[in-house]
């Protein structure tokens, strides 16, 4: 089972629907997925995709529940772990409560080939948490220069922990590969300049007026428009990692 953490260092870059449909894109093209709504203070994975879980991770915490008993079946047959918002015993989880996930996270390896974590926003410890836990992190920017700012941040804190991790840069709402492609170096520049080391490129996805209307509706773009450009560039990605083998920065793939 390959962890990855789907992060952004601050908001509105559109971390969670790119989680949502890179989870799909993935279980299209045959693996088995389970999304894990990591944003512990504003879940919204569940309303994004419209789905009505009975439980959630509130019952994981509150240890009413495994984490396998939580899991909605979602589009593509996705499975997904819901949180709340603005719940309080998921606000204020801490290194105990965090650690009931990741104890019962391996009891999922055994059907799952992608666990995805769509984590909050920003840089607080739980954000971290779930980055160390990961196999791979893919850190959400777009073409705005305080996006871009934010990433290397983020990054930046990555490396302190861990300076070996496999972290990939994903230029959001561009407008085609080019300008995707300069964010990228953009980011390259400025990690190999002051940490000393580069960061993986597994591709862009481009502007798309169709993701409001997918917003609007509670529909996973993949499903709403699956020949969209937005959607073809998250299907691209999702092949690249299906088909690599995550290591640590530096090493062969």
């Amino acid at each position: 089972m390959r962890t990855i953490a789907i992060t952004s260092g601050k908001g509105g870059t559109g971390k969670t629907t790119v989680a949502i449909n890179l989870s799909l894109a993935l279980a299209e093209a045959g693996s088995r997925v389970v999304l894990f709504d990591a944003d512990l203070q504003l879940a919204n994975v569940d309303v994004a995709m419209n789905l009505k879980p009975e439980r959630s991770l509130q019952h994981v915490v509150a240890e009413e529940a495994r984490l396998r008993d939580v899991l909605v079946v979602g589009p593509k047959g996705v499975r997904v772990a819901c949180g709340g918002s603005a719940i309080r015993a998921l606000m204020t989880a801490g290194p105990k409560r965090l650690a009931l996930f990741f104890e019962q996270i391996e009891e999922l390896a055994s059907d799952t080939d992608f666990l995805l974590f769509d984590t909050s926003a920003g840089l607080d410890n739980r954000v971290q948490a779930f980055v160390q836990r990961a196999n791979e992190t893919l850190v959400v920017t777009t073409p705005d220069p305080t996006s871009v700012t934010d990433a290397y941040a983020a990054i930046k804190t990555f490396l302190r922990k861990e300076p070996m991790a496999a972290i990939a840069v994903l230029p959001n709402m561009v407008s085609g590969d080019k300008e995707g492609e300069t964010l990228h170096h953009t980011v390259q520049a400025i990690t190999k300049a002051f940490l000393s080391r580069g960061v993986d490129y597994h591709g862009c996805v481009r502007s798309d007026p169709r993701l409001a209307v997918s917003a609007r509706r509670r529909t996973p773009l993949l499903e709403l428009a699956p020949n969209s450009p937005a959607a073809q560039d998250v299907r691209r990605i999702a092949a690249r990692l299906a088909a690599g083998t995550l290591t640590r920065y530096g090493l062969a793939a």
